[in-house]
C-alpha cells in the first residue's frame, strides 16, 4: 500500500476543532473549526507550497548568502533560495519527524538534527500540537543542544491564516510599534523603524486592502498573560494567532508570491529577525545540554 509523500498524517480533534500534522517537517497541514478552515491547507500527496504550516528550525526566514561567523569560524549553509542567494527557513521543514505520542487531541513529534557542514551542531527537537475545545490550537516547540559546542539557534513557524476570503477584504490587527525594513533580496537594510505613518501600522486593525507586506515586526505589545496577538477578520469571521514571550518578532506576509496570491496571511512567530545568524540580533546561544522552548497557537473569534 502506497503512502502519501508527506508521510504519516496525524489527525487531531477536540470539540469543533480538527487538525492534521504531517510526518514531513512536523508541519500543520490542516486546521479547521466547525468545518471552516483557519489556515491555508494542501493535499497529503502534495509538498507544502510556500512553506504552508512549516516549522522553521534552527533559524527562521533568511540568512544572507547562507554565510555566517560563529564560534570563531566561518560557516556556509546550502543556498536553498537561489533566486535571492539566501539560505531560508532552517534545516528541518522537509525532514522526517518521529511520533513520540499520539492521542485524539494531541501529538508530539521528535527529530534529531545532526551536524552538517554549514551547521556543525547537534540538536534534539520536539514539536507538540494540542487541541482544546475552547482554546483551539497550542503548539510547543522545543530544542535541546545535544552536542559538545554552543550552538546558534532561532525558530519560527509559518501558518497562513484564512477566514475564507481574499485578505484584501480583511482587517489585520497587530500591536507592534516597529518593523524591519528589507532590501530587494529581503535582507534587513537597517535597524527597525517606527510604524507610525507607514503601511506597516496595524495597531488600529486597518483594512488590509492591496498593501504588500513581507516584513518582521517587533516592539510587540502583549496582554496580561504575556501573549502577543495577530487578528485577521473578514466576512463575519475572525481567526487569531498568539505567541508567547519567547517570540519577540512576528513576520507578516501578504502572500503576494504564493501559488494563490493573497488568499491567506502568513503570520510567523519568530525568536529572532531575518539574518540573525549573521547579525547576531536576538540570536539564542544554546550551551551543551541547554534547552529552549516557545509556544504559540491559533483560535477562532474574539
Amino acid at each position: 500500500m502506497s503512502e502519501s509523500i508527506t508521510g504519516e498524517q496525524y489527525a487531531l480533534s477536540a470539540g469543533p476543532y480538527q487538525a492534521v500534522v504531517t510526518e514531513s517537517g512536523a508541519s500543520l497541514r490542516e486546521l479547521t473549526c466547525g468545518g471552516l478552515p483557519l489556515v491555508l491547507s494542501h493535499g497529503a500527496d502534495e509538498p507544502a507550497p510556500a512553506a504552508f504550516g512549516h516549522l522553521l528550525v534552527p533559524w527562521p526566514n533568511r540568512i544572507d548568502r547562507g554565510r555566517y561567523r560563529y564560534g570563531g569560524a566561518e560557516h556556509q549553509l546550502d543556498v536553498s533560495e537561489p533566486e535571492r542567494d539566501c539560505a531560508i527557513h532552517g534545516l528541518v521543514r522537509w525532514a522526517s519527524w518521529r511520533v513520540a505520542e499520539h492521542e485524539p487531541h494531541r501529538v508530539r513529534l521528535t527529530h534529531r538534527l545532526l551536524a552538517t557542514g554549514g551547521y556543525p551542531f547537534r540538536l534534539d527537537l520536539e514539536a507538540e500540537y494540542t487541541l482544546d475545545a475552547e482554546a483551539g490550537l497550542r503548539v510547543r516547540m522545543s530544542a535541546r543542544n545535544a552536542g559538545t559546542k554552543t550552538a546558534p539557534y532561532g525558530h519560527g513557524a509559518h501558518p497562513y491564516l484564512t477566514v475564507g476570503e481574499p485578505i484584501d477584504a480583511c482587517t489585520v490587527h497587530l500591536l507592534a510599534d516597529r518593523y524591519l525594513p528589507v532590501d530587494d533580496r529581503m535582507i534587513p537594510s537597517g535597524p527597525s523603524e517606527d510604524v507610525t505613518g507607514t503601511r506597516y501600522d496595524l495597531r488600529t486593525g486597518p483594512l488590509l486592502g492591496d498593501r504588500p507586506i513581507d516584513n518582521a515586526f517587533t516592539g510587540l505589545n502583549r496582554d496580561g498573560g504575556g501573549r502577543v496577538w495577530v487578528v485577521l477578520s473578514g466576512g463575519g469571521r475572525t481567526v487569531r494567532l498568539w505567541a508567547d514571550a519567547a517570540h519577540p518578532w512576528m513576520e507578516i506576509y501578504t502572500a503576494d508570491n504564493a501559488p494563490t496570491p493573497r488568499a491567506g496571511l502568513g503570520v510567523e512567530p519568530m525568536t529572532c529577525p531575518p539574518n540573525a545568524f549573521a547579525s547576531g540580533e536576538d540570536l539564542l546561544h544554546l550551551e551543551p545540554g541547554a534547552e529552549f522552548h516557545g509556544t504559540w497557537g491559533i483560535v477562532v473569534g474574539g
